[in-house]
């Protein structure tokens, strides 16, 4: 159950506008709006060779392996900045989210 905002006018945090929702009595502060973050589609696959140039020793990814046995390695760094990945691994539609 949805109730109106105490404050009809939004509030300004930084860049983004904050649009202030009473549900249940707890406030839900909407920064970004629907679909506010894009997701990654097909994304360019590069080879491990190429990654090991581009990436740090201990940077984390999470691991895909495809029903083909095509293993493919996501950055959770990148995902931080999009966190979901469409993609078709060995033909094979699969949302990687983070």
């Amino acid at each position: 159950r949805a109730v109106a905002p105490r404050s009809p006018s939004p509030m300004a945090l930084g860049t983004a506008v904050v649009r202030a929702q009473i549900v249940d009595g707890d406030s839900i502060y909407h920064v970004l709006p629907k679909d506010g973050i894009p997701a990654i589609l097909n994304p360019a696959h590069v080879s491990a060779a190429y990654a090991q140039g581009i990436m740090v020793p201990d940077e984390q990814v999470i691991g895909v392996v495809g029903p083909k046995g095509t293993a493919v390695a996501y950055s959770t760094w990148y995902l931080d900045r999009h966190e979901i990945v469409n993609d078709v691994i060995d033909g094979v539609a699969l949302a990687v989210t983070w």
